[in-house]
């Protein structure tokens, strides 16, 4: 790894002090980490798979005595050649068995991923501590907000490039390949690519296909690099706005749109919980001129960084939002969506998916995408 790729002594020692923390919370010995999520926040970045659909090919154990890693014995050479910091132990499992037997023969192994054990020392799971991992990871250090910056202006750049370029014969599959091969450009994995033409605006999860794009288009993208996912949403029409079925005229359904993602954003303050700001979201709807229960036709978001949603945000969802957090809020009514990835700073909300050249609108203080139109 190199430039802002490069491992962070000073990040990792803060990202081991606080798994550290969680041990003496939960009285316990060690901790297996094992998800992408959790390995690529504690690695610094490292990319932990070969299949996007795949689950990780290592795991790490953290204890008081140090790290250790246990690779799968065909993987072992190249992560340590290109993803892993320097300086940390690495045993092997074979690929046709199970990731915890790399760990067999070092210390506090008997216990590794097996839970509470009367025989031995207690070692934790990422199911024993799924909140307290969420909130480990929730405040970006200065190394990964610098890396999760560079991914979301590459995101929104990508998506400038290839809708400025769009056209309404292109398909919908087309326009997904034009996204999704600017950002391998730049070195993000394209972990989610939506289209919906004009034809199909009514679905909120519309994976592309065939058909041409028409009159106007929304494109969701999700991008991954050094483990942390960027989050966006845009539309792009051509010729004059056309008015949108159900939602009254087109310009003042995406003006209401704002008006909820404005009552998301407010919301989004240090202390406050992820429930607490999904639920002032939600009640904007109705306030919004939208139907009361438009929240229910789709997930309106949450927090962000190394899972798509870190977590998604419902009324029982109970995590504290936490200064230097990352967000990704989606609020969406028919024919109208809004989601860009933001950083709840020491100012306040700050979009991270900017392009300057994208237009934009003001609104509740900010400067917010608008649709381009060409």
């Amino acid at each position: 790894m190199t430039g802002s790729s490069a491992p962070s002594a000073h990040d990792r020692a803060v990202k081991r002090a606080r798994l550290l923390a969680i041990l003496d919370e939960r009285d316990a010995e060690s901790l297996v980490l094992s998800s992408h999520g959790a390995l690529a926040w504690y690695l610094d970045g490292a990319r932990t798979h070969t299949s996007l659909m795949g689950d990780p090919v290592l795991q790490v154990r953290v204890d008081r005595e140090g790290d250790a890693v246990s690779a799968f014995s065909n993987e072992a050479a190249r992560l340590l050649a290109e993803e892993l910091p320097s300086g940390i132990e690495v045993s092997t499992a074979p690929w046709f068995g199970a990731l915890g037997d790399g760990f067999a023969g070092s210390a506090g192994a008997g216990a590794a991923g097996s839970g509470s054990d009367a025989a031995g020392p207690r070692s934790l799971v990422e199911s024993d501590i799924a909140a307290e991992l969420r909130a480990a990871r929730a405040s970006l250090l200065p190394a990964e907000l610098a890396r999760y910056r560079a991914l979301c202006v590459d995101t929104a750049e990508v998506m400038t490039d290839a809708l400025s370029a769009a056209s309404p014969g292109q398909s919908e599959r087309a326009l997904a390949a034009s996204v999704g091969a600017g950002l391998l450009e730049r070195r993000a994995d394209p972990i989610v690519l939506m289209v919906s033409g004009f034809a199909r605006a009514g679905y909120r999860h519309p994976l592309p296909g065939d058909d041409p794009i028409g009159s106007r288009a929304m494109v969701v993208a999700c991008a991954r690099r050094h483990g942390m996912i960027a989050n966006i949403t845009r539309w792009v029409s051509f010729g004059a706005p056309a008015t949108s079925s159900g939602s009254g005229d087109r310009a003042e359904a995406e003006r209401r749109i704002l008006e909820v993602e404005a009552a998301y954003l407010d919301a989004t303050t240090a202390g406050a919980t992820l429930a607490s700001a999904f639920e002032a979201g939600c009640a904007s709807y109705g306030q919004a001129g939208f139907a009361a229960d438009e929240w229910r036709n789709h997930h309106q978001g949450g927090a962000a960084g190394y899972n798509g949603r870190d977590p998604r945000a419902t009324s029982k969802t109970r995590d504290a939002i936490q200064s230097n957090q990352a967000f990704a809020w989606n609020p969406s009514a028919p024919g109208v969506k809004i989601e860009d990835t933001v950083l709840l700073g020491p100012s306040g909300i700050e979009s991270l998916t900017v392009d300057p050249r994208w237009p934009t609108v003001q609104h509740a203080g900010r400067a917010r995408p608008a649709e381009l139109r060409l």
